[in-house]
């Protein structure tokens, strides 16, 4: 590298630096540490290394940047400022402010440029994972060798809590066997955690781990330009296997008092030693103060990033014409296109009653594998119980990334995280499943994905007590109101086949992640279920069961497998001389989002003793049954017994509810 590259770069690190400390201090709140410690990669990532185009941030052809040490966010956000992201000084310098596109961690589609949303450390290993295999699937749809359209280069900086977090373990076992050569994991190895050296916690031999994992491994130092560029200009070009390198560093370099210790990790440095940084530095009084020099750079460097674009550009156009087949669905993919006979060709898929809603769900995906080729799914180790394969289409595996089905092995946690990466490619709608008592191995990154809107489709089945046997360790019984609970997630417990065609139809349609809950018992076909998805599903809640009487003694109101039970639970009542109405309400998200109006014709005015019906916890439903309501419920772990014996014992038969209802 000639010296006059190496200069600037060195005068991008330590604008690099003041940005980060001085808004961190400006915060009163971050962390300055990462940023001071990694400038130099920083500065060269940005001003050399990554392909991609500031102004079109969404370019297909761009290699992408995971932060998965988002706690660092303040290097990112000084990086894209400079380099001609739309990220002006003023977001800057409101870090960590109300409103500001520089939160206190990066987030997905809140700020351009940021590649996934980061800070519970480890899981931004298993986004770039993600990210890296969803590009080797479309490389080997799309690729053909006169067109490399696909071959973009992902990098992650990681920290030693990323290293440490068991979620980097797993996804990163999983790229190792499936030999993700264009992956480059960089491990900010500067030795120090937030409470103290590293050492205090941890004496593993990182290097030799990723070598076991099947990566190739590098040992660099974080400031030596020459070895930067000779090591990632060699791994441009001739890349085998997932590559991890250890790069050494200083935290809070450039810090007198700081440096090299915990006390640069996670809070300001403290105005005093903040003026001895740029004292030593060299740097001007200025706050906020960036050289003309660096934007001089950066626009000569967005010049040449402009003409990447559109070589890339003219390179598609030529495939799509020569490849019209393939662009077709290469549109279809980018688009995210509903085929406008998608809701029909699920209600035509046969299916035999009874049935569980597992096993409709696993016929359901085989005709949405033909008219969605955006479609790719996986399990944890749990492929034929969860329903998960698509059977008409190959296995993905190493060296052969055409298959449509990824074994994901026992790797919840990880899976969860990679198929967020997988959606982040903006062309694939990623799909995983596992039990949905395993849905607590996976919280974190379910979260992340509903604060993303990423639209992953989680198919968690074996939903209740009733999957029998196995017992309290494996039945879920708070995990619906958990799920619930959070934000941008559509939950949703289909009663039968057809509620089931419509879910799976709700879900590839919402822009953000979904739960589909699923039962291991078969169930019976509802009729009255039968309703088109406007009608019902679409609905999120809707009348099963009108009352026959002017105002109805009860209302039931019940999920997936309790449906049948409820309608049976209503035809007792009435021979009993009640009025009954009920209703499936299989998504509450949905249902909240419907018109006032219309959520008051299904819950609202007098329609009697409200009653839920569900094999879960009863937290939540008092929104809709009232403190009045009775909630036929779970309160309990399960028992280890067939799933007669468990209707029986904890009340969810005929006659148990009966008996509650009519001694009230």
């Amino acid at each position: 590298m000639d010296a006059t590259l190496k200069e600037q770069l060195g005068k991008i690190a330590n604008t690099v630096r003041e940005l980060s400390m001085e808004a961190v201090q400006k915060a009163n709140s971050g962390h300055p540490g990462l940023p001071m410690g990694c400038a130099e990669f920083g500065a060269y990532l940005y001003g050399v290394l990554l392909r991609h185009n500031p102004k079109n941030p969404k370019w297909l052809g761009r290699d992408r940047f995971v932060l998965s040490a988002g706690h660092g966010a303040m290097m990112l956000y000084s990086l894209l400022h400079l380099s001609g992201f739309d990220l002006s000084m003023d977001e800057i310098k409101k870090f960590r402010q109300l409103g500001s596109k520089t939160p206190g961690h990066p987030e997905y589609h809140l700020t351009a440029g940021v590649e996934a949303t980061t800070g519970p450390l480890g899981q931004g290993v298993a986004n770039a994972v993600g990210q890296a295999l969803g590009l080797k699937w479309l490389a080997s749809r799309f690729n053909t060798p006169e067109f490399p359209l696909f071959d973009q280069k992902i990098y992650c900086l990681a920290g030693d809590g990323c290293i440490m977090e068991g979620v980097s373990s797993e996804a990163s076992s999983l790229a190792g066997h499936l030999g993700l050569n264009n992956l480059i994991l960089i491990y900010d190895a500067n030795k120090v955690t937030l409470d103290d050296f590293l050492a205090a916690s941890c004496s593993e031999d990182t290097l030799l781990r990723y070598q076991a994992y099947g990566w190739e491994t590098y040992e660099l130092d974080g400031y030596d330009f020459d070895a930067m560029d000779a090591l990632f200009t060699r791994l441009r070009h001739s890349q085998e296997r997932p590559c991890f390198i250890q790069m050494r560093t200083i935290i809070g370099k450039g810090s007198p008092h700081k440096q090299g210790t915990h006390h640069a990790h996670g809070s300001p440095l403290g105005q005093e030693e903040v003026e001895l940084v740029k004292k030593n530095l060299g740097l001007p009084e200025e706050d906020f103060f960036v050289p003309r020099i660096v934007y001089d750079f950066f626009q000569t460097k967005a010049e040449k990033d402009a003409a990447s674009e559109a070589k890339w550009k003219e390179l598609f156009r030529t495939w799509s014409h020569a490849k019209p087949d393939l662009y077709t669905t290469f549109m279809q993919m980018v688009e995210k296109k509903i085929p406008h006979d998608l809701e029909d060709a699920l209600r035509k898929t046969e299916m035999k009653s009874p049935l569980a809603t597992r096993a409709s769900a696993g016929l359901v995906l085989q005709t949405l594998g033909d008219h969605l080729p955006q479609l790719l799914g996986g399990s944890a180790d749990l492929s034929g119980s969860d329903m998960t394969m698509l059977k008409k289409f190959s296995l993905l595996k190493k060296g052969d990334f055409s298959g449509r089905n990824i074994r994901y092995g026992v790797r919840e946690f990880a899976m969860a995280g990679i198929a967020t990466g997988l959606a982040e490619t903006d062309m694939i709608t990623p799909y995983v499943g596992t039990f949905l008592t395993f849905s607590d191995y996976m919280r974190n990154a379910i979260r992340l994905a509903a604060l993303s809107h990423v639209p992953v489709i989680y198919q968690f089945t074996h939903d209740s007590i009733f999957l029998g046997e196995d017992g309290p360790t494996h039945q879920p019984i708070e995990h619906l109101a958990a799920l619930r609970a959070m934000p941008n997630l559509h939950v949703i417990r289909p009663a039968d086949h057809w509620e089931t065609k419509m879910a799976w139809f709700a879900a590839v349609q919402y822009r953000g992640p979904t739960a589909l809950i699923l039962s291991r018992q078969s169930l019976p076909e509802l009729s009255v279920c039968n309703v088109s998805y406007e009608k019902g599903m679409g609905r999120g809640a809707y009348i099963v069961q009108k009352e026959k009487v002017e105002k109805p003694d009860f209302t039931l109101i019940a999920t997936g497998s309790e449906v049948s039970l409820a309608l049976d639970v209503a035809a007792a009542l009435e021979k009993h001389g009640k009025g009954v109405r009920v209703i499936s309400m299989p998504c509450w998200e949905l249902f909240e989002k419907q018109s006032d109006s219309y959520q008051q014709s299904i819950v609202g005015g007098d329609i009697g003793r409200r009653v839920s019906i569900e094999a879960g916890v009863s937290f939540g439903w008092s929104k809709w049954i009232g403190p009045e309501g009775i909630a036929i419920s779970m309160e309990t772990f399960g028992e280890s017994a067939p799933h007669t014996a468990l209707a029986q014992h904890f009340g969810f038969t005929v006659d148990a509810i009966l008996a509650r209802l009519l001694t009230r």
